[in-house]
């Protein structure tokens, strides 16, 4: 069986990439998730429950993400479900952010995109 690399699920889906984004500061709900993604993004974008829990699946079946006990339940809520990124997802997103950050300077450098900040 071929180990799978980082680099072997690049370019990531933008859902994907920003669950990933959404995961970098800890574990989350699906919910919360949600709510960070739309907050990160400005409101551009939005993740119905469809999306979310789709890419979820997918990404735990790639082990992008596991489901996670939380260390602590103060929201009530037995039924939600806590996700964090893997060692392996993490990884994935570091690639997958300089990458981006290589396409973003070639824009710049080909003058499409404005050079400062």
């Amino acid at each position: 069986m071929t180990k799978k690399t980082p680099e072997s699920l690049l370019p990531l889906t933008p859902a994907v990439l920003h669950i990933l984004l959404a995961l970098a500061d800890g574990e989350r709900h699906g919910y919360a998730v949600a709510q960070e993604v739309e907050a990160m993004s400005n409101g551009q974008v939005r993740m119905g429950p469809g999306t979310l829990y789709g890419s979820i699946l997918r990404m735990s079946e790639t082990e992008l993400v596991e489901e996670v006990i939380p260390r602590h339940r103060g929201d009530g809520d037995e039924r939600r479900r806590y996700y964090r990124s893997t060692p392996f997802g993490k990884r994935v997103l570091s690639r997958e952010l300089a990458r981006l950050d290589a396409v973003i300077n070639l824009a710049r450098r080909k003058q499409l995109l404005p050079t400062g900040t």
